[in-house]
């Protein structure tokens, strides 16, 4: 029985490590549903040989590739992605812009603290709303001033709300 156990399990851990190989194959594939399904079971995978792959996804030509390539590093938190997903908070597709965001707060690196106070200007609320959560969990308390201007000025209950909570994270008062 314990051969059997143990027999399986190697099976197992060699389809994962074929598996893995084909998605980051399959990153480059000309057909974009493949890119997709790619980038998502990359950042599922736990493996930190998808991480350049994935960074590598985030210059894809398609807008829905960059976000689905940010989101999966954001899961996979590796600080190699920091940088990379910096550089994609300035892109033009607002979904890649949120995508950066979110990822840049699962991953929790201070660097990303001044870039994503420059996105609570941003002209989508949505990613308005994901660079303040991003910012709340980040809790560097230098973004306290920032984010108390920006809910003065805001006016989306929905983004009002993502700065408020971003405070209370950050200060820990219930007040906001």
């Amino acid at each position: 029985m314990e051969r059997s156990v143990k027999r399986l399990m190697e099976d197992r851990e060699k389809r994962r490590e074929e598996n893995i190989g084909k998605y980051i194959e399959q990153l480059s594939d000309e057909s974009t549903p493949y890119r997709l399904r790619a980038a998502e079971a990359l950042g599922e995978c736990a493996d930190p040989r998808a991480v350049e792959p994935l960074i590598a996804a985030l210059a894809d030509r398609e807008n829905e590739v960059r976000w689905v390539a940010a989101q999966a590093l954001g899961r996979l938190r590796d600080a190699r992605a920091v940088e990379p997903l910096l550089v994609l908070l300035g892109d033009p597709d607002r979904w890649a812009r949120r995508g950066a965001a979110w990822s840049l707060g699962e991953i929790g690196d201070q660097r990303a603290v001044e870039p994503l106070l420059g996105l609570l200007g941003d002209r989508k609320k949505d990613v308005r709303a994901a660079a303040a959560d991003a910012l709340g969990k980040l809790r560097d308390r230098r973004a306290s001033g920032t984010l108390s201007a920006a809910l003065e000025g805001e006016e989306e209950p929905e983004v009002r709300t993502a700065i408020r909570r971003a405070l209370r994270e950050i200060t820990g008062e219930a007040g906001f």
